[in-house]
């Protein structure tokens, strides 16, 4: 018996060991793709100032001048987040709750795979629809000549940031206490009515970490938004204009820059301001998804 037991924590402990191992190695490749972005970011700032840098409005690398401005760059990606963001938010969080509170278990469990399924869609064939469909789609509608812009990105990232977002807001929906419920309608409120007044504000921390697990998504994407947004490095004035994000600039011009140039440490420089704007959704999704645990339990 006390052999038994000893194998017991011996297991235990090595179980230990392994996971806290995993977890230091986790940590430490997060920290080593840091301290690589950022001695290449230094070694860009040392040729450029930080105030061109952030403020220019015109990336022009390859020109005689050698422009920097991430300003461009910074717009277009925060143009194609936002309206993906403006199509993904209700329709997921409404998709949740009618999963949740008034789908048919039939229903749902065929509309859950298929949901689902949409995480599984490589990007490059989501950005060659975008291409061959909903670019042409967005021309005739807008009588433009080309569709290949910010809302045809933004259409087809929402479409890819809704499998996060529906499944995190579903979960989060379905660990509001059945009491709360049970309590609106016998003060006389309607099912509709406790859907919005009562469950979805009780579940609002969810439904935060999903919106901003979903933004984390659709802001790291890099092939969709390549195909299908035109590729302009230029200030967009709207959501008809061609627009070229942060991640399509580093997948364009990587391969052709030349080592060690200030080209090539500027691409470190845009992707340490990537990184750090992604770093900070995660974390903020983190903290309202903590809080939803333990609203859980």
């Amino acid at each position: 018996m006390n052999n038994t037991i000893k194998n017991r924590e011996r297991t235990d402990w090595w179980f230990r060991q392994l996971f806290r191992a995993t977890g230091l190695l986790t940590i430490g490749l997060l920290g080593g793709i840091f301290m690589m972005l950022l001695l290449n970011s230094i070694a860009f700032f040392i040729h450029v100032s930080p105030v061109d840098f952030f403020t220019g409005s015109q990336w022009d690398p390859e020109s005689a001048e050698s422009k920097y401005g991430i300003a461009p760059l910074l717009v277009s990606t925060g143009l194609v987040t936002i309206g993906a963001m403006i199509i993904a938010v209700p329709l997921g969080v409404l998709t949740a709750a009618f999963l949740s509170e008034v789908a048919p278990q039939r229903l749902k469990m065929f509309l859950k795979p298929i949901i689902e399924m949409l995480a599984a869609i490589p990007s490059v064939a989501i950005g060659f629809l975008g291409i061959v469909l909903v670019g042409p789609g967005i021309a005739k509608l807008f009588g433009i000549q080309n569709g290949l812009n910010a809302m045809n990105g933004s259409v087809l990232l929402a479409v890819m940031a809704l499998p996060t977002i529906i499944t995190i807001s579903e979960d989060a929906i379905n660990s509001v206490p059945k009491a709360h419920r049970e309590a609106s309608l016998a003060l006389g409120a309607n099912r509709w009515e406790t859907i919005f007044k009562v469950v979805i504000p009780a579940a609002m921390p969810g439904l935060i970490a999903a919106v901003m697990l979903g933004l984390g998504r659709a802001l790291g994407e890099t092939m969709t938004v390549l195909m299908a947004t035109g590729n302009a490095a230029v200030l967009p004035k709207s959501f008809l204009d061609a627009v070229r994000t942060i991640t399509a600039t580093i997948a364009i011009e990587m391969g052709e820059v030349p080592y060690q140039t200030t080209h090539y440490f500027a691409l470190f420089a845009i992707a340490l301001v990537l990184f750090a704007i992604t770093l900070a959704i995660n974390l903020v999704g983190e903290y309202f998804a903590g809080r939803l645990r333990k609203f859980q339990s």
